[in-house]
């Protein structure tokens, strides 16, 4: 077995030195794979043409016994890519997007819907959804959940898309702030922050005039003035799962196998009302 396991991120640089998500699950995939005596490999490109390039680059010079994909879309070709090159394989997103390989699942829709109810409840009609990119399909699962909670309960929606940085999050927020929501969630934490710059900008308060709620709840929700409600994951957990996911399919051992994550779940701050 190839002592050495890959993950390609195709973020921008400065995006990703945002965003401690990755952080947290490299720290995961780490803490079942040293022991094992396997590295991870992490490679940051900049397009899906240079993840496809790295893919073929350390097949053909063995450089990796396996490679975890993430950020998948609807029929996304890197699923047949690391077939051909006879690369075991773990995705991190829904089934839907793995045709078969091993996938480490998280419900985005069920925990969109979540976040909905949850501010349904403390009597907000118009809300916001700062979502990430819509070409994810993680990030299609959480908007359809979302609008089809909003929905059912006869809320308003108010909907526009960033890139998990820090200055999309602000550009966002005055976009969906013209609809005059009572409440916003973000895909992310670090969008959030740029939200909350935004919406005090706009010489409204939080959560006085605006409700805010992020994604993932790393340590900046709780540094953030005020506090972040977050619809809470456990990251460095998904990473372990991940880790052990991949070590099955080394093994061919996991053909369909889908590892659920621990279920998010809303922790509430001084960011709600």
């Amino acid at each position: 077995m190839t002592q050495r396991v890959g993950l390609v991120l195709a973020r921008a640089s400065q995006v990703l030195g945002e965003e401690p998500y990755y952080h947290e699950f490299i720290e995961g995939l780490e803490r079942i794979l040293t022991p094992a005596g396997i590295s991870v490999l992490v490679k940051v490109v900049t397009d899906r043409a240079a993840e496809t390039a790295t893919y073929e680059r350390w097949s053909a010079q063995q450089r990796v016994g396996g490679v975890i994909l993430v950020d998948l879309s609807p029929g996304d070709d890197r699923v047949g890519l690391v077939r051909r090159l006879g690369l075991p394989a773990v995705v991190i997103g829904d089934p839907s997007t793995a045709d078969g390989l091993p996938t480490v699942w998280t419900d985005d829709a069920g925990f969109a819907r979540e976040a909905v109810r949850f501010l349904a409840g403390r009597g907000h009609t118009v809300l916001g959804h700062v979502s990430g990119p819509l070409a994810f399909a993680h990030t299609q699962l959480r908007r359809g959940g979302f609008d089809a909670e909003a929905a059912d309960l006869g809320l308003t929606v108010v909907n526009a898309e960033g890139d998990y940085s820090q200055e999309s999050g602000r550009a966002a927020t005055a976009q969906v702030l013209t609809g005059r929501p009572t409440a916003i969630v973000y895909d992310s934490d670090v969008m959030a922050l740029g939200g909350l710059e935004t919406i005090r900008d706009a010489d409204l308060t939080v959560p006085g005039d605006v409700s805010v709620v992020a994604w993932d709840d790393s340590a900046q929700c709780q540094l953030a003035v005020p506090a972040l409600s977050a619809m809470s994951h456990d990251v460095g957990r998904i990473g372990e799962i991940a880790a052990d996911a991949l070590l099955d399919a080394m093994r061919a051992d996991a053909a369909d196998a889908v590892y659920e994550a621990p279920k998010a779940h809303l922790v509430e701050r001084e960011s709600t009302r």
